[in-house]
């Protein structure tokens, strides 16, 4: 689709539905703007990243296997009540977590490219990590995001804490993420994964502490018609003369 592109003289706009943009970031012709789907997708993602979140600190995964096996297997479980979630990422996506998350009792805190007001800046990770239970990554592939779950980043984290990766499979390294589960110190949340579609011998598969979903967060019925709302009004803006609203600027 990309390469077409260049075959349209009189192209000036091109409108995605989904909040990535990474696919298309500097690769149109000269002129020709970029707006992405942002608004559509923040409730879904935000649904997929209590679920996770909900199973794991309830153990729900083991009670479904008990109920196949008919065991009676009554445990006390933990919650969310009074967890420190940090979020990364401050946009739509980020904003509409906080607004579900504070309603479950949890402390959020938003971190964006830089500090602003409420929400703190990447910077202030070192000092940040170490201080929450969960860890929400929620940013744009970009030059700064890819592999910026590294090890070192993982090892700020605290004993037990919970990575949900709800952003892109390459912003963490896969191979960092899979020593730390196999030590058991901390778990994680996966919709997306590096590489992705994941291979059926990848051994992620199998790392304890992992919950993985085949990236369906913005997947849950009447997406396209979230997503195609969003596109109408971009593309309503630009006809009447005003600039899109999700322009994407650089990288984003």
């Amino acid at each position: 689709m990309i390469d077409l592109m260049h075959d349209l003289p009189n192209l000036r706009l091109v409108q995605l539905l989904t909040a990535g943009a990474e696919d298309w970031i500097g690769r149109l012709p000269d002129g020709v703007m970029l707006s992405n789907g942002r608004g559509a997708h923040g409730g879904s993602v935000a649904e997929w990243v209590l679920g996770v979140l909900l199973t794991i600190y309830w153990d729900l995964t083991d009670f479904v296997d008990a109920q196949r096996d008919r065991r009676w297997a009554h445990h006390r479980t933990d919650g969310l009540r009074g967890k420190r979630v940090l979020v990364i990422g401050a946009g739509d996506l980020g904003r509409t977590l906080q607004q579900r998350l504070e309603v479950f009792d949890t402390t959020v805190t938003l971190v964006g490219t830089v500090a602003r007001g409420h929400v703190r800046g990447v910077a202030e990770l070192p000092e940040l990590l170490g201080g929450c239970d969960v860890v929400v990554l929620m940013v744009p592939v970009t030059a700064e995001t890819v592999g910026m779950v590294d090890a070192k980043f993982l090892a700020r984290m605290t004993d037990g804490a919970v990575l949900v990766n709800a952003a892109r499979g390459p912003v963490v390294d896969t191979e960092a993420l899979l020593a730390e589960l196999s030590s058991g110190r901390l778990r994680a949340a996966l919709d997306v994964t590096d590489p992705e579609p994941l291979p059926s011998d990848h051994p992620l598969w199998m790392a304890p502490g992992l919950l993985l979903t085949p990236h369906i967060g913005g997947s849950s019925r009447g997406n396209f018609d979230r997503a195609y709302a969003i596109a109408a009004e971009e593309i309503t803006r630009y006809v009447a003369g005003a600039r899109p609203k999700n322009l994407v600027l650089g990288q984003y």
